[in-house]
């Protein structure tokens, strides 16, 4: 930090460049004696409020010194053995800071003349959207600010390139980082940027809460874990009944009397990651007929999605069958539900039903709905990952095939929704197609055909506004066609031929043939 002096020997003529107070002295006849020293002004630019420290003194006393800023006259005050100049917010630009002793006492010294300039201006701070992080890997936070002179991530500092980049490592399991950077006036600009922690994939089955309770259907799913032939088991929290699995403690689930209590969550957990599987918590949404149900019997008609003439909405599926995705509490219920469930210990949580009823929407009627229902069911993803993410958990949602082509009929926005969710699920089950469907003759028959065709359809949109993973639904079950291990190996491939090596398969009874799954 430069101090400026006048001195009896030497006269102080300053030379003003921008953002620099150079002092060039020139000899005179007066004796060598310094008379008046200026600090807390440096050599670049400064704040708008760096008189708080600058601080003016003279050996000869304070006495007679006098200031003057940008050609007015700037007050001091003594403080100790200094002065102190008035406490002045500056505007940004060019200031002329003139220190001068009292006249006759030091001879023909010319005053101090210290030129400097103001910057209030934050520099320029652009972060890339950062890669999702695999679990256990390291990623990077890319992004460039020109004009500053430091970046730190988070306490990590670097300086950055001629061109403003830098670049900083991040370790899997952030959430989020805080990029700030500085200039040489000590300006700054902060970002908070997410850090997607890049979903580890699975090879998974399905199972309800009655089958994990059932040691036949049980015994052999972990006897596919205990081969290697897969990775995850998929286990209900609340299904299709509207049913919870466990004993849930959410308080509205016990007034409903949602709680099955079919199997110990605490406990089921354990031993699957014992075993060293994941655990996908499958929560169906908005088909709950028991909180529809208790709903409109305590008059929470809002509740419950309905008909145009007032009454309750079926459409086929059963009495009360569909609750209101738009209702404040149908919502919170289903978030204290996930967020439950990812305390437990539930590795994902994968939302069903996360849809409004198929059907002519102009015959519902959704109380409350503000936007479209589309819109709604993104928000609704928006909400619940917040709560999900704070215990460690990735977000799922589990689509129908024709969401990619049809979104409106069900309310499945791909795009929207895959903003808010850490992989979608598309439901691409061959029985479930029609004939021609993506080109294919007979879906049915050709699994290998209309999984790859339709799986590329749902990446395409999944990467929209995001970078969000596709985890197919496969099928495990007879329909039209008989489903052997052959047929579920075709769809598997298909995945993996389109760049997908997770899946999830689905047999509605719980069996499956492990002829499917060769060992890993």
């Amino acid at each position: 930090m430069p101090r400026f002096r006048l001195s009896p020997r030497w006269t102080v003529a300053l030379v003003s460049v921008p953002a620099v107070a150079a002092a060039v002295l020139v000899p005179s006849s007066i004796p060598d004696r310094a008379d008046a020293t200026v600090t807390g002004l440096p050599d670049h630019p400064v704040r708008p409020n760096v008189l708080e420290g600058v601080r003016i003194s003279s050996p000869h006393g304070l006495h007679g010194l006098v200031a003057m800023l940008d050609g007015e006259r700037l007050p001091l005050y003594p403080d100790g053995n200094v002065l102190r100049p008035e406490t002045v917010i500056l505007d940004e630009g060019v200031h002329l800071l003139v220190v001068s002793p009292p006249p006759g006492v030091f001879g023909d010294a010319d005053p101090a003349r210290i030129t400097f300039r103001v910057d209030n201006t934050p520099p320029e701070l652009d972060v890339q959207p950062p890669e999702p992080v695999k679990q256990g890997t390291e990623g990077e936070i890319r992004g460039s600010a020109p004009g500053a002179v430091l970046v730190s991530v988070d306490g990590e500092q670097t300086r950055p390139g001629p061109d403003g980049s830098f670049v900083f490592p991040v370790r899997a399991g952030t959430s989020v980082v805080t990029v700030v950077a500085r200039d040489e006036a000590g300006n700054e600009a902060v970002k908070r940027v997410p850090i997607a922690l890049r979903h580890p994939g699975m090879k998974a089955v399905h199972l309800t809460a009655s089958a994990w309770a059932s040691p036949t259907l049980r015994e052999p799913v972990l006897e596919m874990v205990r081969e290697g032939r897969i990775d995850t088991v998929q286990l209900d929290i609340k299904d299709e009944s509207g049913r919870i699995g466990y004993a849930s403690q959410v308080p509205l689930a016990q007034e409903i009397g949602a709680n099955a209590g079919l199997y110990d969550a605490r406990e089921a957990l354990d031993l699957l990651h014992e075993e060293g599987v994941r655990v996908v918590g499958r929560l169906v949404a908005f088909r709950d007929p028991v909180l529809g149900r208790a709903s409109w019997e305590e008059g929470y008609y809002d509740r419950v999605i309905q008909t145009t003439d007032g009454s309750a909405w079926s459409g086929g599926y059963g009495d009360y069958s569909f609750t209101n995705f738009a209702a404040p509490e149908v919502r919170a219920y289903n978030i204290a539900l996930a967020e439950e469930a990812a305390e437990l210990g539930f590795d994902d949580i994968l939302y069903d039903y996360i849809r409004r009823p198929d059907g002519d929407s102009s015959a519902m009627v959704f109380p409350g709905l503000t936007t479209t229902p589309e819109e709604s069911i993104a928000s609704f993803l928006a909400e619940s990952r917040a709560a999900v993410r704070k215990h460690g958990a990735f977000q799922g949602a589990s689509v129908f095939g024709i969401a990619a082509t049809r979104p409106e009929q069900i309310a499945q926005d791909i795009p929207a929704m895959s903003e808010h969710v850490d992989y979608v699920a598309p439901m691409v089950y061959p029985s479930h197609w029609g004939p021609g469907e993506y080109g294919v003759e007979d879906p049915e028959s050709q699994p290998y055909d209309i999984t790859a065709r339709s799986l590329m359809d749902f990446q395409d949109l999944a990467q929209e506004n995001g970078r969000t993973e596709v985890i197919p639904w496969l099928q495990a079950f007879s329909l039209g066609v008989e489903y052997g291990p052959y047929e579920i190996r075709a769809q598997i491939e298909a995945a993996e031929d389109v760049g997908i090596d997770s899946f999830l398969l689905w047999n509605a009874a719980c069996r499956y043939d492990p002829r499917a799954l060769p060992p890993t």
